[in-house]
């Protein structure tokens, strides 16, 4: 059994997001989800905190579980790290090392291996500095979801969709299968 930190951003594809934690649980895998505050527009940490069965942290001035400020305890119990839906922000934000919410804190803090899942407008997705972006994090050897093509919550059609759950699962299973071999 893994410990699999899940972060979800403000993305309306958060609500795939779900059905990635169901896959992750039903597998055998301890879930902890990280929501930021704008992912909290689209789902309610109530829906995380009940497929995961696992308090869901947003704050980073909340009381901590531990001792251990709570990015830290986060960090240092991921096996895996994933973020999906991952917007164009914390895209960029893991590009740069910010770390102004939780969810980014962890992330800097973690050494476990990172997958993510873009999700955004396909505008967002072709412009040179999420392309960048998205080559800095890929040559520190972060894994990613490739997005995928079709419709958008736009209303426009082109690439930018979240990865469908399954192939993020599958990523994430042969990430942690990898990990396991090489260690």
């Amino acid at each position: 059994m893994a410990t699999v930190l899940l972060g979800v951003t403000g993305s309306i594809a958060a609500y795939k997001a779900c059905e990635l934690t169901r896959l992750l649980v039903k597998a055998g895998n301890d879930v902890h989800v990280v929501m930021t505050q704008a992912a909290m527009r689209f789902v309610s940490p109530l829906t995380f905190r009940t497929l995961s069965r696992n308090p869901v942290p947003t704050d980073s001035f909340a009381e901590p579980e531990t001792w251990m400020p709570g990015h830290i305890s986060l960090a240092e119990r991921a096996d895996i790290l994933i973020i999906a839906p991952c917007t164009a922000n914390v895209i960029a934000k893991l590009a740069y090392g910010l770390a102004d919410d939780l969810l980014t804190a962890t992330a800097l803090a973690s050494r476990a291996p990172l997958v993510i899942a873009p999700a955004m407008n396909s505008g967002m997705w072709e412009h040179p500095a999420t392309q960048a972006n998205l080559g800095l994090l890929a040559s520190r050897g972060v894994r990613l979801a490739d997005a995928g093509t079709g419709d958008l919550a736009c209303g426009t059609q082109g690439k930018g969709r979240m990865a469908e759950p399954q192939v993020i699962f599958d990523l994430v299973s042969a990430t942690l299968q990898s990990e396991a071999l090489n260690s």
